[in-house]
């Protein structure tokens, strides 16, 4: 099953998300082929304010134990998150 993780960065969190991503970025590089997509949202000025991670997990809990051990989790990124089981209903990726 495929789960999304959708968060929200902390009020004026730039700098803050910008100093733990390094860490983030290795976490994702753990997940495998299980991590589908990731990325971050951006506002009108191209900055970074929150996140999308999809992965594959076998369950819900599975899935939140592998959000919770996020960098941008565990180091206080997020001011909101949301984990939601998710469909790829259409894949127009072009590579």
């Amino acid at each position: 099953m495929l789960y999304a993780l959708i968060a929200h960065d902390k009020p004026n969190g730039l700098a803050r998300r910008q100093a733990v991503r390094p860490e983030h970025l290795k976490h994702l590089e753990t997940l495998g082929d299980r991590l589908i997509l990731a990325g971050p949202f951006l506002d009108d000025n191209g900055d970074m304010t929150g996140s999308i991670v999809v992965i594959e997990a076998e369950s819900y809990d599975a899935a939140r134990a592998d959000f919770d051990r996020d960098p941008f989790v565990l180091q206080g990124v997020f001011d909101s998150v949301t984990i939601k089981r998710w469909h790829l209903g259409i894949n127009n990726t072009k590579k």
